[in-house]
């Protein structure tokens, strides 16, 4: 019988190595990758594709609409990243840097219960932090930087396949058509499974540089793939500044990663001229006849008038602002005509972040957030050149990172929670960091 106790006991401990060391990694590995790819198709696809926007037949009052459905997507996702997260040996990294985190969203919490829709705007902050979450846990979920890669063509791809077969097989529902009531000017233009022309391209030119480094990283055929059918797709949608954005981007990170003292004018420098020459020609005259002997639109495709009324609605609440999502498309904005005249109170936002963050949250809530967004992150990539850390990946966050900042000088992307734009933001400084501090083997 102690022969048998002590053989049974050897088989047990034996199971429990092979668990630990063979099976257990395998299953993190395939959870992990689940749950990478999820979050992937959750930010590019979305839980709606094809939204019949034919159906929007004028303005109204949609500051507290949300998806009930994709709440609980957030949720159930957020879940599975905290358990991987927290079971990783790098879960000291989650959601760094802690204090300056803490701060920018205990502001926000508080600008929302001081907001005159508090409901809105905690909920608001809720979903952010949770969004926040997933994107510091995200580049944690890959094994090794090759699953990563092969991990970001999959998605890649999918997202793709949806957005061309949209165009080819329904599309009413991918093209925009002249039917529709809110913006029939934009027919023919592609959008694919996305509400927007505007959202499809600025979508795609993110997957542009993912394709980019997809290809350096050992499937240069399915890289250039990606690529290619980016591009095709961007240049039908009609978006300008996207269209516009992906070589300038591409250029940019180069001349950044080479000449190091271009780096605060690129990243500080071209965003401030770029937001005092265009938005400032919305309210200084002088600036709009410069613009305007450029041969440049000074309205900037009309977002002149929502500028006018943010600049507006900042000068009266520049310390706490209105709290998250809860300025536009409130009952009082659209309907009370929010104090003016112009068409642009039935503005979804104000098209431009650095506007919009001091509406939401004053201009703490803006230095909080730049701090986080656009200082650090200079600072990380210095670090990782000190580093062994692959040269390439960081180069894939560099472009994400700028693409990110110089859109939001034309749309409002800052905690704009269920797009890949804000998401790939706030992806490119976690990783710029991780970068610089840790090692993704």
């Amino acid at each position: 019988m102690a022969q048998k106790s002590g053989r049974y006991d050897l088989t047990l401990a034996e199971l429990s190595v092979h668990y630990r060391e063979e099976i257990q990694p395998r299953v993190s590995s395939a959870v992990g990758a689940g749950l990478f790819l999820c979050m992937f198709l959750f930010m590019w696809i979305g839980t709606n594709p094809y939204p019949d926007i034919g159906a929007v037949t004028g303005v109204t009052a949609k500051a507290a609409d949300s998806s009930s459905f994709n709440q609980l997507v957030t949720l159930f996702l957020t879940g599975g990243f905290l358990i991987c997260g927290l079971n990783s040996s790098m879960r000291s990294v989650i959601m760094q840097p802690r204090i300056l985190m803490g701060l920018l969203f205990f502001w926000l919490l508080l600008t929302a219960l001081l907001s005159a829709h508090p409901m809105i705007a905690s909920k608001k902050v809720v979903l952010s932090i949770l969004t926040a979450l997933n994107a510091s846990i995200f580049l944690m979920l890959p094994q090794s930087e090759r699953q990563m890669a092969r991990l970001l063509a999959i998605g890649s791809l999918i997202t793709l396949a949806f957005a061309y077969f949209g165009v080819i097989f329904m599309p009413q529902r991918a093209i925009h058509q002249g039917t529709e009531v809110l913006e029939p000017m934009l027919a023919g233009a592609w959008r694919g499974h996305y509400p927007h022309k505007n959202a499809a391209a600025a979508s795609l030119v993110l997957m542009s540089f993912l394709g980019l480094y997809i290809r350096k990283r050992g499937l240069p055929i399915t890289g250039l793939v990606i690529v290619a059918l980016c591009v095709f797709f961007v240049l039908h949608t009609g978006g300008k500044t996207s269209t516009a954005m992906l070589p300038f981007i591409v250029v940019m990170s180069l001349v950044f990663v080479r000449w190091k003292w271009t780096r605060v004018f690129i990243a500080v420098g071209g965003i401030a001229a770029f937001n005092i020459v265009a938005v400032g020609a919305a309210v200084f005259d002088p600036l709009r006849e410069l613009v305007e002997s450029l041969g440049v639109d000074a309205s900037f495709t009309n977002r002149s008038d929502i500028w006018k009324l943010a600049f507006s609605a900042i000068s009266a609440k520049p310390i706490f602002g209105y709290g998250l999502d809860s300025f536009w498309k409130t009952p009082e904005m659209v309907y009370a005509g929010g104090g003016g005249a112009s068409w642009a109170v039935a503005a979804f936002n104000a098209h431009n972040s650095f506007l919009d963050m001091m509406i939401n949250a004053g201009i703490i809530g803006l230095i909080l957030t730049l701090i986080w967004i656009m200082i650090l992150p200079l600072r990380y990539i210095r670090e990782a050149e000190s580093t062994d850390n692959d040269p390439i990946l960081t180069l894939l966050y560099i472009r994400l990172w700028l693409y990110g900042l110089y859109m939001s000088c034309m749309e409002s992307t800052f905690f704009q929670n269920g797009g890949a734009l804000w998401f790939c933001i706030m992806v490119a400084v976690f990783g710029l960091r991780l970068q610089a501090k840790a090692r993704l083997v």
